[in-house]
């Protein structure tokens, strides 16, 4: 197993990308193993570590097939409908009250 290389913060090379760096260009790492990392380091723990990875070996993300949009879309109805009123609240449910705010609070939204 050899080593991976390792800089310090803001200081990788070119052709070096984070995951999410990738994905902003329109790449994903499609399968290929991490190749160097940033680390970060900090006072009273462990460093910061990023991943990185060679854009040239990088592959166009994935286009989302009418599938997947429907799937989402569906997930993100189910997260914005209340379990209690069964309407649409407009937002997505706090996932902290369980319920849209208007039947959590039934007193104060009369008032």
């Amino acid at each position: 197993m050899e080593a991976l290389p390792v800089f310090r913060w803001r200081l990788a090379p070119d052709g070096y990308a984070t995951r999410r760096q990738l994905r902003a260009r329109g790449l994903r790492p499609g399968g290929q193993d991490v190749a160097a990392q940033l680390e970060r380091p900090r006072r009273r723990r462990g460093p910061l570590v990023a991943y990185l990875y060679r854009v040239e070996d990088a592959k166009p993300v994935r286009p989302m097939t009418p599938a997947k949009w429907a799937a989402l879309a569906k997930a993100n109805t189910a997260r914005r409908t209340c379990p209690e009123c069964g309407r649409d609240a407009g937002y997505v449910i706090p996932t902290s009250l369980g319920m849209c705010v208007t039947c959590a609070y039934p007193d104060e939204s009369a008032a």
